[in-house]
Parts: C-alpha cells; sequence; structure tokens
C-alpha cells in the first residue's frame, strides 16, 4: 500500500535528528539548548529549549527555504488546496499583512468589509492602499456586524473598477461567513483577486462534506488565504499559513513576506505547524465532527437556560450571513441584563474559566479538538448561575457592535500625519490619527482618517464603564485620543 504524504513531517524529522546528533552549539539563541537560563528551562522543559535552535543547513532557512521547510510548504499546501504555502512564525497578522501588500500598491483600491482585523488596516497603512468599505450589515436581533453580501461586493466591484482585491471574513470572530464561492465568481470575473482572511477558519478544510460546514476559501476560488493555524488547528501560538492559489506569483509573495518576517524563524513554532498540518489532515474529518457535536450541545442547553441568545445557523439569510460556523460558541448575554464583557470577567474571576472573548452585547468560547466534555458542562452549569445569582432586567436594545465608518483620509496619510491629542469628551467631528479598539477581538472602533462622530464616543464610553481592555491609543487610559482636527 502506497504510503499517504501527508503522514511526513520532514522539518519535524529533521528536528529530532538535529537533536539526537547532539550537535556542540557555537551560534545562537545564547541559552545554549536551555543551559544558559535554567530559570527559563524549569518552566519550559529542556526539550522544548533544545529544540529552540537557528537556521542551519539541515534544517533549512524560512527566508529562503530550498529543502524540508519547503517540503514541508509543499504538504500544508496540498493539505489546504492551496497552490503554495508560506510558514508564518509572525501570527495572523502577518500572513494578512503580506498577503494585502502583495497585490496592493500606494493608492490602489481594495474592496473590504469594516468589521475587518486590525491587521488588514495595518496592512493598509503599511502599503498606502485605500480602502472601499463595504456594509456587512447588521443582525437587527444581537446587534453585531455581519459579512458583505455577493449582491453588494458586485456593487462594489462595479462602482470601484480599477480595485485590485476584494478582502472577506471567513468567518467572522462570531462565525458569520460569506457567499465566498459567489464572490469569488465576481473577482474571477472581473479581474480581481479574492484575498481571505481565514485567522478563524482552519478547520472549515477538514470537515468533510457532510457537516453543513462554510468551505474555505482555497477550495472555493479564492487567491490567497491568510489561516490561524494556532487557532483551531492544534499548532503552537504564533504560528499561521499563507496560502496561495494559481493567480498568485508566489515568489513575489515570499519577498513581500521577507520585508517584515523575522530572520530568525522559530523551530518550535514552524515543527509545530508541520505536525499540525499532518494531524489535521490525517484526522482532521473525525476531530471537527466530534467539535461541531460538542457546540451544537453546547448551544442548545445554554438556550433552555433562558436569557441567553447562543445564536447560530438561524442567523443564515442568503445575504450578509450567507452560512454560519457550527463550531462556534456566541453567546449574546443582553437578555440577562449583563454585557458580554461582564460575563467574561466573572467567568474568568468567579469560575475559573477563560472564554475567548466578551464584548458590549456577546460572549466567544472557542470549541476545538482539546475540549472534554466535562468543561463543556462546567461552562454551561457557570453560565446558570451566574444568570440565577447575578441577572438583572434584559437590555432591551442590542447595542450595535459595528458602527458604519466615515473615512475623511486615507489610512497611510492620517497615520502619518501631524496630530493633537484631544480629551475624548472634545473630539466629535474631528478626525482619528490613530486606532481605538477592544482587544480582543481587535476590530477597530476607529482607524486613522476616521471621523469621530458623537456615536462613536458613546461607544468608547459605554465599553470602558463595562470593562472593555481599549488598546490603539497613544493614551493607554483612552482618555484622550490622537487627531488631525476637523474634517473639514
Amino acid at each position: 500500500m502506497t504510503k499517504n504524504p501527508q503522514c511526513s513531517v520532514p522539518l519535524a524529522d529533521a528536528l529530532r535528528t538535529h537533536l539526537k546528533n547532539r550537535i556542540v552549539p557555537f551560534d545562537v539563541p545564547g541559552h545554549k539548548g536551555g543551559r544558559g537560563n535554567p530559570e527559563l528551562t524549569q518552566l519550559l522543559g529542556m526539550q522544548a529549549m533544545r529544540c529552540d535552535v537557528n537556521s542551519m543547513k539541515p534544517l533549512d532557512n524560512l527566508c529562503h527555504p530550498v529543502s524540508v521547510i519547503k517540503e514541508s510548504a509543499e504538504l500544508a499546501a496540498d493539505a489546504f488546496g492551496a497552490k503554495e504555502a508560506f510558514f508564518i512564525v509572525g501570527g495572523t497578522t502577518g500572513a494578512v499583512q503580506a498577503m494585502i501588500m502583495s497585490v496592493c500598491k500606494t493608492g490602489d483600491k481594495i474592496i473590504m468589509p469594516r468589521n475587518v482585523h486590525r491587521s488588514a488596516i495595518n496592512a493598509l497603512i503599511l502599503s498606502g492602499a485605500v480602502p472601499v468599505y463595504v456594509d456587512p450589515g447588521i443582525s437587527e436581533k444581537i446587534g453585531i456586524g455581519l459579512g458583505m453580501s455577493a449582491g453588494s461586493v458586485e456593487q462594489a466591484i462595479l462602482s470601484n473598477p480599477d480595485a485590485k482585491a476584494v478582502l472577506v471574513n471567513n468567518p467572522t470572530y462570531y462565525g458569520i461567513c460569506p457567499d465566498i464561492k459567489g464572490i469569488a465568481e465576481l473577482t474571477r470575473r472581473h479581474g480581481m483577486y479574492l484575498l481571505a482572511d481565514e485567522a478563524h477558519g482552519t478547520h472549515f478544510y477538514f470537515t468533510g462534506a457532510n457537516e453543513g460546514m462554510p468551505p474555505g476559501a482555497m477550495r472555493s476560488g479564492g487567491d490567497m488565504s491568510a489561516v490561524s493555524m494556532h487557532k483551531t488547528g492544534g499548532s503552537l501560538t504564533q504560528s499561521s499559513l499563507l496560502l496561495c492559489g494559481e493567480k498568485v506569483n508566489a515568489a513575489h509573495v515570499g519577498q513581500i513576506i521577507n520585508l517584515t518576517q523575522t530572520t530568525s524563524g522559530s523551530y518550535l513554532l514552524m515543527a509545530s505547524l508541520d505536525l499540525a498540518r499532518k494531524n489535521l489532515a490525517l484526522n482532521g474529518e473525525k476531530i471537527f465532527a466530534k467539535v461541531i457535536e460538542y457546540a451544537e450541545y453546547a448551544r442548545s442547553e445554554i438556550n433552555k437556560l433562558g436569557g441567553y441568545c447562543a445564536f447560530g445557523s438561524e442567523l443564515c439569510d442568503g445575504g450578509n450571513c450567507y452560512a454560519f460556523d457550527r463550531t462556534k460558541l456566541s453567546v449574546n448575554t443582553l437578555g440577562i441584563g449583563l454585557a458580554g464583557i461582564e460575563v467574561y470577567d466573572i467567568l474568568r474571576d468567579e469560575y475559573g474559566i477563560q472564554a475567548e472573548f466578551g464584548d458590549l452585547g456577546n460572549l466567544l468560547a472557542i470549541m476545538s479538538a482539546g475540549d472534554r466534555p466535562q468543561e463543556i458542562e462546567r461552562l454551561i452549569a457557570a453560565l446558570s448561575e451566574i444568570k440565577r445569582t447575578k441577572g438583572k432586567e434584559p437590555i432591551k436594545q442590542p447595542i450595535a457592535e459595528y458602527i458604519e465608518p466615515k473615512v475623511v483620509i486615507p489610512p497611510k496619510k492620517a497615520f502619518y500625519a501631524d496630530k493633537k491629542s484631544v480629551p475624548l469628551n472634545e473630539t466629535a467631528g474631528k478626525v482619528s490619527g490613530e486606532f481605538v479598539m477592544c482587544y480582543p477581538p481587535g476590530i477597530p472602533i476607529l482607524a486613522p482618517g476616521e471621523e469621530i462622530t458623537e456615536q462613536i464616543i458613546e461607544y468608547i464610553r459605554y465599553a470602558k464603564e463595562k470593562g472593555c481592555f481599549l488598546t490603539g491609543t497613544e493614551d493607554v487610559t483612552a482618555q484622550r485620543i490622537n487627531t488631525i482636527g476637523s474634517k473639514n
């Protein structure tokens, strides 16, 4: 019987061989296999420290892979249905930025929803590309931003035929997915690239045909995809993949990646990508069938508690919410009179449960291969008790998590402009020169170049009141915002 190529782990095997050879290190890192930092070695373990090595001929080089890293990346591309794959050790932020910078130069237009991760807008600042924002729509029931409908993307393309690319979230943090195949057909017809931020969509490539799950971009006609293997794929934090299709010049992409990616690639991270890819390729369908089962069970039990709304596929409307990621356990908490961030804090501080994030209206619990039934029951029980002991009158009007932006100045120009620090309550009508966002999820409330409105100011005040962790501002307290003056 022919061996499945996906059983191979070229980079991980090369690292194992290196450790067996007991090479004497007169190179970096300076801890020399852990001997130079006993306390760190005690914390992480000797094996992890010995695996933290430098590039050398038997282990290849991330900046110019020609052997084991190249072979491992080729296996990853095959597993995801891509032509090429690149190992990214700066997180999916690095992958998203390289993806956009590979197809957009200064002044080029890119069509995207505004509820993107900050990394996408950072890429606009780095490249000088100009965003054409498409309204993703808002769920009236729970107040969250959704996704771009194929119809709204087509309108944006027809209005901006000179745009170079369309960027989609597949899925959003909350699990909302667009009509990726329909949008791919539009971009192909109009000669544009389709880029996908699939930071939370690794598992889409391994869920099987019978799970009713959204498809991955690379299997749907997409041109590039940024995939967070560490989020749901089982690799180490900060390890990701950048996938490329047939239309993309992969050699050019490699040059773009090397503009910002480290020349000292972590072999801990890269080996974890190699091993995680193997596990997903061989076992992913079985793994994620169980994850879907757990998530659907938790969703059902939480909804039985009353007050909470663990939302799912019922949001699908064929437009802004074309499909839903059934592994996502997204819970609207306004029905028990508490903000999502308040429930998030209570779970962590009083019940020892760490959720992914809480915002003004919702709580997100990430479900993955490492979850166990007893921990899911513990989460359900904790939510029940929180409702019983801390619940209040329902917050009747959902708080919109998405505020449509008013872009006055391109992000790059705004970011590098001269700025003045102004108290938050005096900024209405001015233009922001910096980001303001709750992290997680890292979706900007304000981005450089956008007008500050009374609605945005009120949102920021409310977010601070509820305990959201605000980032992006030079003033760490977010009491002041760097502005560029009035919109006029």
